[in-house]
């Protein structure tokens, strides 16, 4: 295994910027993107043993067992023993940090600490075209035509889930399932947390600590 290669896990709530963060961190330092999301769709689209299984349980409303996703991640992990890669979503339980943490040699886990009230009001201001995707926030990134999606003129909306109630009781599932993994990624001594109330506030920080990390290993 090279010495110069560098393995990241990026962590952070729903709304705080980590989609964005990510694909700076994967363009920038040519790092392959490691998505436990994507790559369960994946699965599912081509009909694998796993995406018949994932879609099984999720047709009836249940989470994928952990043992699942565990397999299908460390499965594609052992394949990029000769590439630098970040991977998001995923560990989710203290028992899958553990198990990564077995097979792998974790470099760093980015922990993306954006003020809950912030996010809250981040996803109040969001609205999505649902057949592609996208999103628009509105005072920061606003359609051309207010409620209408820029590409095809169709009418925007707001998720439910991103009522300012749900969203808060997002954030604290989120918290309570991700204090664990903190902890023990403190104690291996990868946790590196990084705070800020946007994203091109935060970046700035994670690019310079990557910078001197990966220099240091080249």
């Amino acid at each position: 295994m090279s010495s110069n290669l560098f393995r990241a896990v990026i962590m952070g709530a729903p709304g705080s910027g980590k989609g964005t963060v990510s694909a700076r961190i994967v363009k920038t330092f040519n790092m392959k993107h490691i998505s436990s999301g994507d790559m369960l769709r994946n699965n599912i689209e081509k009909s694998t043993e796993l995406g018949k299984i994932a879609e099984k349980y999720i047709k009836e409303g249940k989470l994928v067992p952990d043992i699942y996703i565990t397999k299908c991640i460390l499965g594609e992990l052992a394949k990029l023993k000769s590439s630098s890669w970040l991977l998001d979503g995923f560990p989710r339980t203290p028992e899958q940090a553990e198990d990564l943490w077995r097979q792998e040699k974790i470099d760093s886990v980015i922990n993306l600490d954006v003020p809950f009230d912030v996010i809250v009001d981040r996803l109040r201001s969001r609205w999505v075209h649902l057949p592609s995707g996208r999103v628009y926030n509105i005072g920061f990134n606003d359609p051309k035509v207010p409620g209408k999606d820029d590409v095809t003129g169709e009418p925007l909306i707001q998720r439910p889930d991103d009522d300012p109630v749900a969203v808060r009781k997002r954030l604290e599932i989120y918290d309570a399932c991700t204090r664990p993994l903190n902890e023990y990624f403190h104690q291996q001594g990868v946790l590196v947390t990084f705070s800020g109330k946007t994203t091109d506030e935060i970046w700035p920080n994670v690019k310079q600590y990557l910078e001197s990390k990966i220099i240091k290993k080249s």
